[in-house]
């Protein structure tokens, strides 16, 4: 939609799929095996469809009465009907490339504020994105329960915004007078410099773009991780590389032309989230990544197109914000603020980063951002706040990192664009309608009108942005989902930033807090322990059902925190195949050294040597792991070629 008056919030633009207004629905929709046209959503749109606001706006220079109804004009939707075909129904298809989510259908059927329930928000995610793989248990037309879309004509899309950039006025000798001008002042406060936008991009959609990648748009997943390489960003990496539609069933020289492949970005902070950084960085995160039996199989030439690590350092990117970059060193003793509260931190004399050929070096070989310093080594041997690197168990939660990553969430989507996603993540399905999906998105606060931002998608050097990290600057750096939520909610800007369902993303929250137990969807956990170790009552549906039976429909999984407890206790250690069996050494080895229980031989071991009532996690692990070994295909069906 050209929607100048959102486009001027956001710096984008979006083609007019839809008017901010009254549904308009075709008479019947057409019949064929894959589509359903001529369903017309609204107010959540592709991207931010409130094109009734803007017709508001331009028709009310003396404040007239407000257009309520309006008709959608732009690209005809075509909504699919996803679902495999016999004879090939054990795997489900992957989502069309270029198809879109439409948040309307996902709202109506998905937002605890209007009763629905998680249970019934996965069925229709399920059976609406194809996942239920020829089941067809469900009988009738399912029209309503399509929420995923493509785009078509859409080269005769009317997107002249030159009428709506600029704002209405009450009086029309305002001109571009500051819109700002009749409001009260508060005495001593500044007032913010206004935001200059560049004209916002023409609209193109996926069928007319010259490439199958959006620049616009890149498909990055980005997520934080602090301290040394673990079994938690072991598997959400593995979870993207099981889920996600990155060619990899082709050679790796001959990638399909027509997908985008997602890249996942994995920015590491090796020490204390307060140390003083020194030159040698890049050199020292790779020689410990090569040396971790979790991390090395992820270097693996097989992978350096879709999985990259990056090197954080929180002067550079604080640096890299237009908005932050002259202004936030006055407010390094509130660094580390969460919801108010600021830790407070000594600071000491920062060192000057010098690149090193070694780094760059690095830098050619592995495809990593420009050098950036690491951390030296804690001064102390105690294990505070200040030197604590990674939480080690409830008593010894890493604090500053976390609060640290609050903000680097808000500063990786507004530099680089693309998706955040939360080290305690694990994906569930391709992402492609989402991708679709140009607009803003958190989720919601399990029962909570609030924001979580464990799952953020931001669009790069937004106007949102800008709002964001001048109101945290105001508010000593603060970036913590609360206080997100004030920000928005108090400037009337949570239209901007859409607080999707928690059934999306975190399936299990609402039942952990004793919401909706009457009717829980499956699996049914009352808290998050349950994930690690499962109730015996039970525990013989994780192996029965598999990864199938897990949240399915659901594009991720939050297992909240659970940094110290293992994925699979009895196998705590890579288990990928003879390709990746040094690492597997390595880790046996540390494994039995920290163990009072002698383990056995691998050539020796026997089902019996295992747990007899696996866990969900321990069920998801495996499964990952048994796709990188080449024992079975990804959830897609697609076998992984080396």
């Amino acid at each position: 939609m050209a929607n100048a008056y959102l486009a001027a919030h956001t710096g984008r633009a979006h083609p007019p799929s839809e008017a901010y207004g009254t549904q308009h629905h075709a008479p019947s929709p057409v019949q064929c095996d894959q589509c359903t046209e001529g369903k017309t959503s609204s107010a959540y749109g592709n991207g931010k469809s409130q094109q009734g606001i803007i017709l508001a706006l331009a028709e009310s220079q003396n404040r007239g009465p407000i257009a309520t109804d309006t008709v959608g004009v732009g690209p005809k939707r075509v909504y699919l009907d996803l679902h495999s075909h016999p004879p090939n129904v054990a795997y489900p298809p992957r989502p069309v490339p270029g198809s879109v989510a439409d948040m309307d259908v996902i709202m109506d059927h998905c937002d605890f504020s209007t009763g629905k329930y998680v249970r019934d928000c996965l069925e229709i995610l399920r059976l609406g994105g194809g996942l239920d793989m020829g089941a067809r248990v469900r009988r009738g037309k399912m029209d309503d329960w399509k929420y995923i879309y493509t785009e078509e004509n859409a080269s005769q899309n009317d997107s002249d915004i030159a009428s709506f950039l600029k704002p209405a006025f009450g009086l029309k000798t305002q001109g571009d007078l500051d819109p700002s001008n009749d409001l009260p002042k508060k005495r001593g406060a500044q007032w913010e410099p206004h935001v200059r936008l560049p004209a916002p991009p023409k609209y193109v959609s996926y069928k007319d773009s010259p490439t199958v990648c959006d620049e616009e748009n890149p498909r990055i997943y980005h997520m934080f991780w602090t301290g040394p390489f673990t079994d938690k960003p072991y598997l959400a990496l593995l979870s993207f590389l099981f889920t996600q539609n990155l060619g990899l069933q082709f050679d790796a020289d001959r990638p399909d032309p027509l997908i985008c492949r997602p890249q996942f970005w994995l920015w590491i902070n090796p020490g204390p989230a307060a140390a003083v950084p020194n030159p040698s960085a890049v050199r020292d995160m790779f020689d410990q990544l090569k040396s971790n039996p979790w991390a090395s199989p992820f270097l693996h030439p097989r992978f350096k197109d879709v999985i990259q690590f990056k090197m954080w350092n929180t002067t550079e990117q604080l640096d890299g914000v237009l908005e932050l970059k002259d202004e936030w060193r006055a407010l390094r003793d509130s660094l580390f603020n969460s919801g108010g509260y600021v830790e407070k931190i000594p600071q000491k004399a920062e060192a000057e980063p010098e690149e090193t050929e070694l780094e760059q070096e690095v830098e050619e070989d592995e495809g990593v951002a420009a050098a950036a310093p690491s951390p030296t080594k804690a001064t102390k041997d105690d294990d505070d706040k200040i030197n604590r690197v990674g939480s080690k168990s409830p008593s010894s939660y890493d604090r500053l990192s976390v609060i640290l990553s609050d903000m680097a969430r808000f500063v990786l989507c507004h530099r680089f664009g693309g998706i955040y996603l939360d080290a305690d993540t694990i994906l569930l399905r391709d992402w492609e309608e989402l991708w679709g999906w140009h607009g803003a998105f958190a989720y919601r606060w399990s029962r909570l009108e609030k924001y979580n931002t464990a799952v953020l998608r931001m669009n790069k050097n937004s106007a949102l942005g800008s709002f964001l990290f001048r109101t945290a600057l105001k508010n000593g750096l603060d970036f913590h989902p609360m206080s997100i939520s004030k920000y928005t909610k108090d400037a009337y800007l949570e239209g901007l930033l859409l607080r999707l369902p928690d059934a999306l993303f975190d399936s299990a929250w609402l039942n952990t807090e004793q919401y909706q137990r009457d009717r829980p969807p499956q699996p049914y956990f009352t808290e998050f322990a349950d994930f690690f170790e499962t109730p015996v009552q039970s525990s013989g549906a994780p192996h029965a059902l598999g990864f199938d039976g897990f949240f399915k429909g659901a594009y991720s999984y939050h297992f909240h925190n659970f940094w110290w407890r293992p994925f699979d206790p009895s196998r705590d250690f890579p288990d990928l195949g003879p390709r990746f069996i040094a690492g597997e050494r390595i880790a046996r080895a540390s494994l039995a050294e920290g163990s009072t229980t002698k383990l056995p031989d691998p050539q020796d071991e026997t089902v019996a040597d295992d747990k007899r009532d696996l866990d969900w996690a321990t069920v998801i692990k495996r499964t990952f792991e048994s796709y990188i070994r080449g024992e079975r295909p990804n959830m897609y069906g697609e076998w992984l070629k080396w």
